[in-house]
């Protein structure tokens, strides 16, 4: 929790640089898939959880920003970020973290540009396709206020992470101590060519970002469960988690919710196996 508060402080502070406007002003800039690439990383400097994100990607497509720009973001957002690399790094190694990090964003960028492709701005509901976004200009903070402002930030998501790391250690905790290594092993091990799409599948039900599922993946390595099997639990959770599903159904039509879903699961599922077969140079 303390590196968490220090990461966010760090980060958050990034993020007093980038309020919607100015996002929305600096992505209307690109086009084609350099658009995509710039809204996949801005998506490393914003919220913590892929509900948090949803309100920037509504407020991102109301203004007019291409669909595919709109949806880069919202993968990358949850699923990748600058906390994420650093704790991945301190428990991982810096191969995995990066190598997680990088494909998560090659998911965001090939996302966003295959829905772009597609041409399925007719599936956004009207509320949103309709709606309009001022140009509010914004002010400029001095140190001072971008200090205030990132110290707030670390307090609510300090208050909103710490019962899911709580619950994650819980479970990572239980699976350590509790749970046979030879059944992990079995369900998440070689021995299982399923075990990729199992984690996935397990991870959809969940709610909680990448930090509260951080002590769950490691308890799984540790285990025994293979590399792949583990980071497409991660992504799974944090990018696909229900809640968040079902604010997304708020905003777009069935199609192109299935669409996003399909997507998302099918680009972890590849992740984690292409994690499985290189697992011996990361580890």
């Amino acid at each position: 929790m303390v590196l968490l508060g220090v990461l966010i402080l760090i980060i958050s502070y990034i993020q007093s640089y980038f309020p919607p406007e100015r996002t929305k002003k600096i992505l209307g800039r690109f086009h084609g898939i350099g658009a995509n690439i710039i809204s996949a990383l801005l998506g490393t400097v914003t919220p913590f959880c892929s509900c948090s994100s949803i309100p920037l990607f509504i407020g991102f497509t109301s203004a007019g920003l291409p669909l595919g720009v709109t949806f880069s973001f919202l993968i990358s957002s949850p699923m990748v970020d600058l906390g994420s690399l650093v704790l991945l790094m301190s428990i991982f190694g810096w191969k995995i973290a990066v190598a997680y990090v990088v494909l998560g964003l090659v998911i965001a960028v090939a996302g966003g540009t295959l829905i772009e492709k597609l041409h399925l701005e007719s599936y956004v509901e009207d509320f949103i396709r309709g709606g309009n976004s001022l140009d509010v200009p914004q002010e400029e903070l001095h140190f001072k206020d971008r200090i205030k402002y990132a110290w707030e930030q670390v307090l609510a998501t300090a208050k909103k992470v710490a019962p899911y790391v709580l619950i994650g250690v819980g479970i990572g905790a239980f699976i350590h101590d509790w749970i046979p290594e030879d059944f992990i092993v079995k369900v998440l091990g070689t021995g299982n060519p399923f075990g990729v799409i199992l984690a996935t599948i397990a991870g959809v039900p969940m709610y909680a970002d990448i930090f509260g599922t951080i002590p769950i993946a490691e308890a799984l390595l540790a285990k025994g469960a293979q590399l792949g099997v583990v980071l497409s639990f991660m992504m799974g959770v944090t990018t696909l988690s229900l809640p968040s599903v079902i604010m997304l159904r708020k905003a777009v039509k069935p199609k192109l919710l299935g669409i996003f879903i399909a997507i998302c699961t099918i680009g972890i599922i590849l992740i984690g196996y292409f994690f499985n077969a290189i697992s011996y140079l990361l580890i």
